[in-house]
């Protein structure tokens, strides 16, 4: 299989215009759809932008690979495109991005891997991008990959080669006097910057004159895999890698670790490093090296990671079960004698009611589950989910005894089981290590399950009433809310949607609405209650920043260039979906005068939505979850309220692009 046979004529346009990055990435998306590899346009979008927020995909010297694994994609396919003007990728030199190639990976399925993973490599030749961005015609385009792909691989491109031969042969001068440096990479796909680094890493060592193995951890799995001889052998080991890795095996060993994007941008750098002999030894148990290993991470930003892999897996439950039964609240008809029973009424309101409520009841579960799983790995996932389960189900020694009716602890219990579940975890997996070997098979279905349930129920039951206890007095503050407190609530939770548009503080806010739903539907709260309120301040913050942008656009053309003016409208449409990303490329061009203008106008639209009682009972939708909102029209005013101090700020904020 050559790397052509995933990319055809129809998928390359050469030449072309684009205003910003979200248009370049329109434009690739349409060709991956042209290329007849997409089942869902609109997920696989969902997918790529997910993948930026981890990092830009942009590398150095105006390329840039947008990657994402995705259920949406038929086929596994490329798209390529060069543009006339290169446009700001985020790319770690700065300069503008003018080369692209999308890749669309399926879920299942790595014979693919093995070919994109060689286009990763031949990028990294300068020569060969240079031929790329001449080529008059997708044919032209075509055949410069494959020249370049026969010259460095030869027989290894051609159709019908058995999978045994895909790995090229060692150099010989590095089979004679072994690697002096190791390297692992890996990235959180597994598709694209792993292999660029490794090439990177490898290439540098040639120059240097110092051999460089280096193994992939991709989404096919490690390749290339390090030795037991070659890690004794090795000066050093070089870890670039966005995701945990086995490191294990370099106990004794200088490691040095770095993000896998320094691997790509600084390879001769890091070479250099571990041959200055300044690298700590590693250790893989206790010690002084082994807690100046690991330096890459704070423990804030382990803590915000492990807590964002729990959210980003609860996510599409709460989205999917809210609206649900949002829907089944609208097809149903409120009884103030009968609350209880709102939206489950009429038989389609129950049918609703009762898939969305199945859904929603994952949320707290798949919380903790994958919180623990992110710290503990497969063996914190099962304490986990049994941790979440008890904090929404408020079980307790009382309650298992009769004695007292169940408090769930909710949003809180479940992060505290995530939490204390995979670190707990991860101690009993520390400890089980000093077993006799013959024991090592019965770990993991016997021990870790065992142990790991059993103290997660009795901790659940000791500390979920507390829990509990907190999370009741909780909503009895908010529900006692009032005036300038009920105000400032809403303009803080508005205001944080637009800080950072998907980082920690935008992050914050919508965990804590959706939070304040599941809490709020667990206790059968009336349409009016302050969890609801909530909601729809994080909500109508988040719509401000696109649309505040887009009228700023449309009403002071002269603050924006041509194409500025372009993608604004765009932002129209993503702003009333709720789609905060359509502001980035804007705060990314000009933070200091968007930014301050989009948070203004998002906490006056989130303080309006409070003074309205407005409500929400759906985790997202934009202006399509608008029939279930309480007080539609007071939340309307809000929206257009906060755009229009947004638009104003920002019109007197930016200068005239003529200026």
């Amino acid at each position: 299989m050559r790397i052509t046979d995933l990319l055809n004529p129809q998928s390359v346009r050469l030449g072309a215009a684009a205003a910003d990055k979200a248009a370049a990435i329109d434009t690739l998306i349409a060709l991956q759809e042209k290329g007849g590899h997409l089942a869902d346009k609109a997920a696989y979008r969902e997918a790529i932008l997910a993948r930026e927020g981890q990092g830009s995909t942009a590398i150095e010297a105006g390329i840039a690979v947008p990657h994402a694994k995705s259920e949406a994609v038929k086929t596994p396919g490329l798209a390529a495109m060069t543009l006339a003007e290169g446009v700001d990728y985020g790319a770690a030199d700065k300069q503008p991005s003018d080369l692209f190639f999308m890749i669309a990976a399926p879920l299942d399925g790595n014979l693919h891997l093995e070919i994109l993973s060689r286009l990763m490599v031949l990028l990294m030749d300068p020569g060969f991008a240079a031929k790329l961005r001449g080529a008059k015609t997708p044919e032209a385009f075509l055949a410069a990959i494959d020249e370049a792909e026969a010259a460095k691989y030869g027989e290894e491109c051609l159709p019908r080669v058995e999978p045994a031969k895909a790995a090229a042969p060692a150099p010989a001068a590095a089979q004679a006097q072994g690697y002096r440096i190791l390297a692992v990479t890996a990235c959180p796909t597994g598709i694209a910057h792993t292999y660029m680094a490794a090439e990177a890493l490898e290439k540098a060592g040639k120059e240097l004159g110092l051999p460089v193995k280096a193994e992939t951890n991709g989404s096919g799995g490690a390749k290339n895999v390090l030795t037991a001889d070659e890690i004794a052998a090795a000066d050093g080991i070089i870890v670039a890698a966005d995701k945990n890795v086995d490191t294990a095996r370099f106990h004794g060993k200088p490691v040095l670790f770095v993000p896998v994007s320094d691997g790509i941008h600084k390879p001769a750098e890091l070479i250099k490093q571990i041959e200055s002999g300044a690298v700590p030894v590693y250790r893989s148990e206790g010690g002084p090296a082994a807690a100046a290993a690991p330096v890459k991470e704070s423990a804030g930003r382990q803590v915000y990671k492990h807590l964002m892999n729990g959210v980003s897996h609860m996510l599409p439950f709460v989205i999917g079960g809210g609206i649900l039964i949002a829907l089944a609240f609208l097809l149903d008809t409120f009884d103030p004698s009968n609350a209880a029973n709102f939206g489950m009424g009429t038989p389609v309101a129950a049918f609703f009611k009762t898939i969305g409520g199945v859904a929603f009841n994952f949320m707290l579960p798949i919380l903790a589950g994958y919180i623990a799983m992110s710290i503990a790995d497969r063996p914190g996932l099962v304490v986990g989910f049994v941790g979440g389960s008890m904090a929404a189900a408020g079980t307790s020694f009382a309650t298992i005894a009769g004695t007292a009716d169940p408090v769930a602890s909710g949003f809180l219990g479940a992060l505290l089981a995530g939490f204390v579940g995979g670190y707990f975890m991860l101690g009993l997996e520390k400890l089980c290590d000093k077993l006799p070997r013959s024991l090592e098979g019965i770990k993991p279905i016997l021990i870790y399950p065992v142990v790991g349930v059993l103290f997660m129920g009795l901790f659940m039951c000791i500390v979920g009433p507390v829990v509990g206890a907190l999370n009741v007095g909780l909503m009895n503050l908010l529900a006692g809310l009032g005036g300038t407190s009920k105000v400032l609530l809403g303009a803080v939770l508005g205001g944080m949607m637009s800080i950072d548009m998907g980082g920690p503080f935008n992050k914050a806010a919508y965990v804590t609405g959706t939070g304040a739903i599941a809490t709020a539907l667990a206790a059968g709260a009336a349409q009016g209650a302050i969890e609801y309120q909530m909601m729809a301040s994080v909500m109508v913050g988040g719509m401000v920043p696109p649309i505040a942008i887009a009228l700023c656009t449309t009403f002071f053309k002269k603050k924006f260039t041509a194409d500025e003016r372009k993608s604004g409208i765009v932002n129209y449409i993503m702003g009333l979906c709720f789609i905060s990303e359509g502001a980035i490329p804007f705060a990314a061009a000009d933070p200091l005068r968007v930014i301050p203008s989009c948070v203004v106008g998002s906490a006056v639209a989130g303080a309006l939505s409070m003074v309205f009682g407005c409500g929400l009972m759906a985790p997202h939708g934009g202006i399509f979850v608008f029939p279930v909102v309480t007080n539609v029209l007071g939340y309307i005013i809000s929206l257009a309220a906060g755009s229009a101090v947004g638009m104003a700020l920002l019109a007197v904020l930016k200068k005239n692009k003529e200026a």
